[in-house]
């Protein structure tokens, strides 16, 4: 038999083609380029790189700006603060009561009125200072509206000291006129220790004129906090002791504090 030429030796090995070596370097370039970016992440993402100044800076810059509001968004408004009303007897109308040496009742009442105002506002209300006969008296509404007013500078007798305060007999909340008046009473007389001449209200005081022109829903009360003859000096002298007592009745009143068993003090 004839034996082939190649019989016994190994076959060429095959050379591969154009088209499978672009394959296989392509194969090997993305391998190379995967390697290189997981290195270059790992060697990035460290405690040190992650905590480095640069990036918190970046960080806290990036916050400071996202945080800040578009200046086009709504503003809350404030709820408006609870308003209470005070009327300086006499004050831009007449004198009131005119003593001996000039002193007038309507000088008194209103330093007496302008101390309850300030602290009426520094307990957090809104208060309206208002005149003997004041245009918005008419139609007015607040938590409560309080006249001060002072009684003679003529002696009387020895009995002729004293505060008085009543709110109006025609009430359409007589509950709530009853509850100022009871806080004015007991508070005023606690702060000042001033009897009170509950025996002598007037109907000029229950039908006071203020009663008649505000708003139904306005409670309201007036007080007399002394006589200018024998209280002269607590009145002209211990202004904001008055006025305390004063106060001490309004916020009695409007923030429903207890008010003690109360035994008026009488002259």
């Amino acid at each position: 038999m004839t034996t082939p030429r190649n019989a016994g030796m190994n076959p060429a090995p095959k050379m591969p083609s154009r088209g499978e070596s672009f394959t296989l370097w392509r194969v090997l370039q993305t391998v190379l380029s995967m390697a290189l970016l997981v290195a270059t992440l790992l060697t990035f993402w460290t405690p040190a790189n992650l905590l480095s100044g640069s990036l918190m800076e970046n960080l806290f810059r990036s916050l400071e700006t996202t945080g800040n509001l578009p200046g086009d968004l709504p503003t809350p408004t404030p709820s408006p603060r609870p308003r209470i009303g005070i009327v300086a007897g006499h004050w831009g109308n007449d004198p009131g009561s005119v003593c001996l040496d000039g002193l007038t009742e309507e000088s008194v009442n209103l330093k007496i009125a302008e101390l309850v105002r300030k602290d009426l506002l520094d307990a957090g209300y809104d208060v309206d200072l208002l005149q003997e006969f004041d245009a918005r008296l008419n139609g007015y509404q607040a938590l409560a509206l309080v006249s001060i007013h002072n009684d003679s500078c003529e002696y009387i007798n020895d009995q002729a000291t004293g505060f008085k305060v009543t709110a109006a007999v025609s009430s359409v909340f007589p509950e709530k006129a009853t509850r100022l008046t009871a806080c004015l009473a007991q508070r005023y007389q606690a702060a000042t220790g001033l009897p009170f001449h509950y025996n002598t209200v007037t109907p000029d005081m229950t039908d006071y004129h203020a009663f008649r022109e505000i708003n139904s829903s306005t409670t309201a009360a007036i007080i007399e906090t002394g006589f200018l003859n024998l209280d002269r000096d607590i009145l002209v002298n211990q202004t904001d002791k008055v006025a305390k007592g004063v106060t001490d009745g309004i916020l009695c009143y409007v923030r429903n504090e207890d008010i003690p068993d109360f035994k008026p003090v009488t002259p």
